[in-house]
């Protein structure tokens, strides 16, 4: 927080009263190359540990190479501050502090920073915050995949506004998510991060964290921008091989749409190369098309070390000096999390003309932007007066209340076989069940990999989650009274122990009904099943959890299993001889609770699949968005069925929904008009639900080999039973826009359909409407939503 203060005649740039631009160019005015550099840098003090700080069986990175790098050696931060400093890197996110010890370090770092330079520009502050806040004791919401699973961005953009308040109040200015990342391929660790396998569910969610997160004062990063998830095999930080129209169609949109519709503040790059050009050094990337054709105006920064990857990973710069020169032409402004690029080594080859110090100039006047619009060049501005909160709870009431209600709506019901829901009067009475599987008891099964307890928990086994977790055991056991609920693990999520598997299957053959709890752990660089470098050889359930429900299916006893995970596993061996199946996509601290309340029908069931359940472990890829020759269609000239077993957009429910034939305002627009798409739908059961209404755009003649079908519209439509409503699209000429032969994207004339219903494959009726006139080419300016809105059903359509 900022208070009046007298401006210094000799630091004119800390009048409040002038524009920004104009204190920063007198800023940058006043500053020596190695200040306009220092604002580049960032310093991660919580890196800086020991042996006699963590066991070595502890010693697990929450980064790449983190080890390395810290072996390499930084100064100590006033004297890394000497010349001022960019960024101050997870002061909260690196060890499990209290409140009041991490304000107390935080305010610490900052007079540091300030009493080591000479122009005294305080640094800012970032932190982790894609499962909430990574701090100890902060609320843990179900990991991004989850998010998506609702469906929902009015509820996202509420989450991330709880996030962002709990920040802000701590002092921090930058938040490093939401992961935009399109899902390619299911091994790939980082599934759990993402928003699914659409674009344009990507796109609505993406933007609704990001006006959430800056709602509260807290500047979303964008990332991994761009192409990460399609590396080859699935493999962490593997090559990209992808061409210019896809990455432009598939995975370039979301980041597009979050700076258009969201405002983003920052992006972070991809640590990978595309067609073997790193995205760090990539000047199309970051400059050409962030920036030119996007007009973003916000910062850039690093992936952590990812300027000095360009060195030792990527082999595309001689040193640490050459690759910051790399990377900052290309359009990184800020290296993080410590200065290694940025440092002493780039200023010599500025001063020696080998890279002009306009960059220089250009980074650095974007950090103090940003700096400047955040109030932190202001004459009265100080540490103290930087944090709001006094004994603020960041588990609070309020937080977790929001966490079980992402929850609740997340949990995917994928088949409610003979078993669920459990209770309800046409149910047999239950009088014992055995619940087991590794997710059954385990907490940590829950929580995503940038949870604060999987993320830098296990290097302090000591100090516990810092938070209540309730398992899905526990909460069974209060879902169910009466019952009695017993629990065997069976197995561990990874490794090839079976020991436990007979006692498993000995506790189910005496029970009613055996719900068995299997999927991941999160964890990191191999520590678990999923997770920022955990990535699968295939898409069977880790370890032997697959021997384990085999067992338990030939038990006698009826099973509904559920799959707690960060990715899609193949079910195709386990669908129809379960008893119920259902998806909980790493629901976070509350998920117990939403769980257990699907199993017994305390809640009806609303989450929609994100992304596709495989039918068989291999097969690849699995994703829909694929054209003819990709799609289930085309299976007679492959011996790979790519079918799923549960479609994109699918989700069962304990009510039942009736969506009508569409209609449309008009059979004909011109290409750069609009029409309007009506449907109704109807709440044919006798629960109160959620429909979750979605559209799709068939293109079945164009220039390229385009999707078979692609999202383009949705809409969560809460009804009482027997209620119905029309739910409006309104579908701009510029929603049918694709990346023609010539790399424009352009809107054609020609008919198009537009397909509504409940899933990818459930899609019963469709408009065609042709579009008319001349081919359009449509940059950044173009419509990148598709406007919704309901209205009350009355006895006319609405259209």
């Amino acid at each position: 927080m900022t208070q009046t203060a007298p401006v210094p005649t000799d630091k004119p740039w800390q009048d409040p009263a002038l524009p920004v631009a104009e204190r920063v160019e007198r800023l940058l005015a006043s500053m020596t190359l190695e200040e306009k550099l220092a604002q580049l840098g960032s310093r991660w003090v919580g890196n800086d540990m020991d042996d006699a700080t963590v066991p070595e069986e502890n010693e697990l990175n929450v980064a790449p190479m983190q080890h390395v790098f810290r072996a390499a050696g930084t100064a100590p931060l006033a004297e890394a501050s000497r010349h001022g400093l960019g960024h101050l890197t997870r002061v909260f996110g690196s060890y499990p502090v209290t409140v009041q010890e991490g304000v107390d370090e935080l305010v610490r770092q900052h007079r540091t920073v300030l009493d080591a330079s000479r122009l005294r520009v305080p640094a800012l502050v970032h932190e982790e915050c894609l499962t909430g806040f990574t701090a100890h004791g902060a609320t843990v919401y179900p990991a991004a995949l989850a998010w998506a699973a609702t469906w929902d961005p009015d509820l996202v953009e509420r989450m991330a506004t709880a996030i962002g308040t709990d920040m802000a109040a701590l002092g921090v200015h930058q938040g490093l998510s939401p992961v935009l990342d399109v899902v390619r391929d299911y091994r790939w660790g980082r599934v759990e991060e993402t928003m699914g396998e659409d674009p344009y569910l990507v796109s609505m969610l993406g933007a609704a964290y990001v006006r959430g997160l800056q709602g509260a004062g807290v500047a979303a990063t964008l990332k991994h921008f761009a192409g990460y998830s399609a590396s080859r095999g699935a493999r962490n930080h593997g090559p990209v091989s992808m061409g210019r129209r896809e990455l432009l169609d598939v995975v370039l949109p979301p980041f597009e749409t979050a700076i258009a519709l969201g405002g983003a503040e920052s992006v972070m790059n991809s640590y990978a190369d595309l067609d073997g050009v790193p995205a760090g050094a990539s000047s199309w990337l970051l400059t050409d098309v962030l920036r030119g054709a996007w007009g973003f105006e916000g910062t850039v920064v690093s992936d952590y070390w990812s300027v000095p990857f360009l060195a030792t990973m990527h082999h595309v710069a001689e040193d640490y000096a050459h690759a910051g020169g790399l990377a900052l032409e290309a359009g990184i402004d800020v290296e993080l999390p410590d200065t290694l690029g940025y440092g002493a080594g780039l200023g010599e080859l500025v001063a020696d003309g080998r890279v002009s110090e306009d960059v220089v100039d250009r980074a650095a006047r974007r950090v103090l932007s940003f700096k400047g619009r955040l109030g932190l060049l202001d004459a009265g501005w100080t540490p103290e007066g930087s944090v709001s909160a006094d004994a603020l709870d960041l588990d609070s009431a309020a937080n977790r209340a929001l966490a079980r209600e992402v929850a609740e709506r997340s949990v995917v019901l994928l088949d409610a076989g003979r078993a669920l829901p459990l209770l309800g009067e046409h149910r047999p009475a239950l009088t014992r069940v055995a619940v087991v599987g590794p997710c059954a008891d385990d907490p940590r099964t829950f929580l995503g990999c940038y949870a604060f307890p999987t993320h830098v928990g296990p290097r302090h086994p000591d100090r516990g989650l810092g938070i209540d977790v309730p398992t899905a055991w526990a909460a069974l056991r209060d879902e169910l009274p009466g019952v009695q609920v017993d629990h065997v693990p069976g197995c561990d999520v990874l490794g090839d122990d079976r020991s436990g598997i007979p006692a498993a299957v000995e506790l189910a053959a005496g029970a009613d009904l055996c719900v068995a709890l299997v999927g991941d752990r999160a964890g990191l660089f191999g520590s678990g099943s999923s997770g920022e470098g955990c990535d699968a050889d295939d898409l069977r359930l880790p370890g032997v959890q697959a021997e384990l429900v085999e067992a338990l299916l030939d038990s006698g006893t009826p099973v509904v299993v559920v799959v707690v995970s960060g990715r899609p596993y193949a079910l195709g061996d386990v669908h129809g001889r379960a008893a119920g199946l259902v998806q909980a996509f790493f629901p976070g601290e509350e998920g117990g609770s939403a769980i257990a309340g699907v199993l017994s029908g305390r809640l009806c069931p609303s989450g929609r699949l994100p992304v596709q359940v495989p039918r068989t472990p291999g097969g690849q890829p699995h994703t829909y968005l694929q054209p003819p020759l990709g799609a289930p269609a085309s299976t007679g000239i492959s011996s790979l069925d790519p079918t799923p077993l549960f479609p994109f957009g699918y989700g069962a429910s304990y009510t039942s929904f009736e969506v009508s034939r569409p209609r449309a305002s008009s059979e004909e627009i011109r290409t750069d008009g609009e029409v309007q798409v009506a449907v109704r739908v109807t709440n044919t059961g006798s629960r109160t639900g959620d429909a979750v209404v979605q559209l799709y755009l068939h293109d079945p003649v164009a220039q390229v080999a385009r999707p078979e079908r692609q999202l383009v519209g949705f809409a969560r439509v809460p009804l009482e039973p027997g209620e119905a409503r029309d739910v409006v699209f309104t579908v701009a000429a510029d929603r049918t826009a694709y990346t023609g032969p010539g790399l424009d994207r352009i809107v054609e004339p020609g008919d198009v359909r537009l397909l509504v219903g409940t899933s990818v494959a459930d899609l019963p009726g469709w408009v065609t409407v042709r579009l008319v006139g001349p081919t359009r080419v449509v940059g950044h300016d173009r419509r990148l939503d598709t406007p919704v809105r309901t209205v009350a059903a009355t006895d006319r359509p609405f259209l």
